[in-house]
């Protein structure tokens, strides 16, 4: 069955930096592009960054450029979002997406916080 699972989320003062991690199962991960979402208390889920199937273009809100970087190993099935630079507005619940049509699988979420 289709599985994707978040972690590496936590607690982390501004400034700081997080690696979150995707591992996924279940369906062929190198036919899939990728994407990493967050939804932020009392807000909508947003995009935050994406990436294509076999790695070779990504992109990123504005709220994040710069500092946020999105990779994939598909030979490991697995997506990461490394997080440096880290601002309290960056807190939400960041969520896994994989997407090729007629597909598109959510993971769980992980929580990231980020407060001092």
């Amino acid at each position: 069955q289709v599985q994707l699972v978040e972690s590496g989320g936590g607690l982390v003062q501004p400034g700081g930096s997080l690696n979150l991690s995707c591992v996924v199962s279940g369906f062929t991960f190198s036919n899939y592009a990728m994407r990493w979402y967050r939804q932020c208390p009392g807000k909508e889920r947003e995009l935050v960054a994406s990436i294509t199937s076999a790695g070779g273009y990504t992109n990123y809100a504005g709220s994040v450029k710069g500092r946020f970087t999105i990779s994939r190993d598909n030979a490991k099935n697995t997506m990461y979002l490394q997080m440096n630079s880290l601002k309290p507005e960056d807190t939400a619940v960041y969520y896994c997406n994989a997407a090729r049509a007629p597909n598109n699988y959510w993971g769980q979420g992980t929580q990231v916080t980020v407060s001092s």
